[in-house]
């Protein structure tokens, strides 16, 4: 199990054919016409008010993620539910239909906390077999040392020292991280993945669904206000819903150290084909240089 990918591990690759297959699934649902919203490890579209249509290139059966969804409403979870009970296949893309959330208010950080301590407690059996639960430390952008070695030519000498000295402290960190209790992770908990509804927030994206040392689903916040300009009370709401903070925790501080190597080298690997990657790349390492004016990332 430790080498399973997760639900989705790329994305669709052709957008013409996502197009073609979300039209394919309009039809074959009477929907009103897709009309492409994004694109990015999944290509979205809207169908009128009400309905989304997914796209995505799964690595399982793709009715398990109909089946999961299911299950985490099951468990008290807000999630967004299916619309239509089966899937559009072609090779090798799935189209599924999902409700369309409609955003209203701030985000209820607490709440969300609340929420992933469920997540956390779900028993690990009762999801082995139906969807993939893969460790969190074998995720294909997470092998930083391979991602290091990509990104060579694209750094210069400071660059370079900077972002090697930050990895060599953390040395040892999968034998670490697998050392920890492991349980069920969201695995990708961060503001775009959530939308507060009027029924309260909603819990997107399960596409990395693992499982992990609890403080997988802390890393991101733990620095949204730091490096990312975010809400400087969204951690401690969150923490105080979860039922216990994770600063200061050895784990918890590794990981979002972590997090944020990771989103700077794959921002590097970006730029060498997108100019806007690139220079955002270069923002980020401002950070692991010691640049005291080292400006705040955007996400990509």
């Amino acid at each position: 199990m430790a080498d399973e990918l997760p639900f989705v591990a790329e994305p669709p690759g052709d957008v013409a054919r996502a197009h073609d297959l979300a039209a394919q699934a309009a039809l074959h649902w009477e929907l009103p016409a897709a009309l492409h919203l994004r694109s990015g490890m999944n290509v979205l579209y809207v169908c009128g008010d009400e309905v989304v249509l997914r796209v995505c290139r799964p690595t399982t059966p793709p009715m398990q993620a109909l089946w999961l969804a299911e299950y985490l409403t099951s468990c008290g979870l807000r999630v967004a539910r299916p619309v239509r009970h089966d899937v559009v296949e072609r090779d090798g893309l799935a189209c599924m239909a999902i409700e369309r959330l409609h955003p209203v208010g701030p985000t209820d950080w607490e709440e969300v906390g609340r929420m992933m301590r469920v997540v956390h407690d779900l028993p690990v059996d009762e999801l082995s077999g139906r969807y993939p639960l893969p460790r969190g430390a074998s995720f294909p952008h997470w092998r930083v040392e391979q991602l290091r070695d990509e990104i060579d030519d694209l750094l210069d000498a400071a660059a370079r020292e900077a972002l090697d000295a930050a990895l060599v402290c953390h040395n040892g960190w999968r034998e670490r991280a697998a050392a920890e209790p492991q349980v069920v992770c969201h695995g990708d908990v961060h503001p775009g993945n959530v939308l507060q509804t009027a029924d309260g927030p909603v819990l997107l994206d399960w596409d990395l669904m693992c499982r992990a040392p609890s403080a997988w689903d802390h890393a991101a916040l733990m620095t949204w206000e730091e490096r990312w300009g975010g809400d400087p009370q969204l951690y401690e709401r969150f923490a105080a819903g979860y039922g216990s903070s994770l600063r200061g925790d050895p784990m918890g501080d590794e990981l979002a150290e972590l997090r944020l190597l990771v989103a700077t080298m794959m921002r590097v690997r970006a730029g060498r084909h997108d100019p806007a990657a690139a220079a955002e790349a270069q923002r980020r390492l401002r950070f692991w240089q010691g640049d005291p004016d080292a400006p705040v990332w955007r996400p990509a």
